[in-house]
């Protein structure tokens, strides 16, 4: 049974193979070409739990010293939560709104802040990107030039002051991101 229905599986990968296999047969045989004997398998740098840990914790005493009751967020290069933080009195919306953050200022590479100025005219613009937000509040955390971390902070009247309480955390980091 099982040797019947791995036939049957396979059959049907030959014939989706046979259906593309003129549309990839250059694009495999140059990367082959490309990179003889490369490993399959990629490295992505990511912030350490201790890092995020720091970084959560110079925000969440920002927005104290500040007398802001927020939300901090930190998603790793795919946008995937690696921290969520809800400070005493945050608000029910500040979770989503510092998710979104976070996620676009690592996706862009920019603080949300300053995406945000650049969205102008009337026709589909990157804000059309769903999970995206720019309001003030998101910032990219980079290593050797490219982001691997988004730092998200919601809940604050102001996009600027959100800005502010990412860019503390940012900071209890900043020498160490290499």
């Amino acid at each position: 049974m099982i040797g019947s229905a791995r036939a049957r599986l396979l059959a049907i990968l030959a014939g989706t193979l046979t259906v593309t296999a003129a549309a990839t047969t250059a694009t495999a045989a140059s990367a082959a070409q490309a990179a003889p004997g490369e490993s399959a398998v990629v490295q992505t740098p990511v912030l350490s739990a201790d890092a995020v840990l720091e970084i959560a914790d110079a925000a969440m005493k920002e927005a104290v010293k500040r007398k802001q009751r927020v939300t901090v967020v930190i998603v790793d290069r795919s946008g995937a939560a690696r921290l969520v933080l809800k400070g005493d009195g945050a608000g029910p919306q500040t979770e989503e709104s510092a998710r979104r953050k976070a996620f676009t200022a690592v996706s862009f590479g920019r603080t949300t802040g300053e995406l945000g100025k650049g969205l102008t005219g009337t026709g589909p613009t990157i804000a059309d990107i769903p999970g995206t937000l720019f309001l003030g509040g998101g910032v990219p955390v980079a290593s050797g030039g490219a982001p691997v971390a988004g730092i998200g902070v919601g809940g604050a009247p102001g996009g600027d002051i959100d800005e502010a309480i990412a860019q503390a955390g940012l900071k209890a980091v900043a020498g160490r991101l290499g």
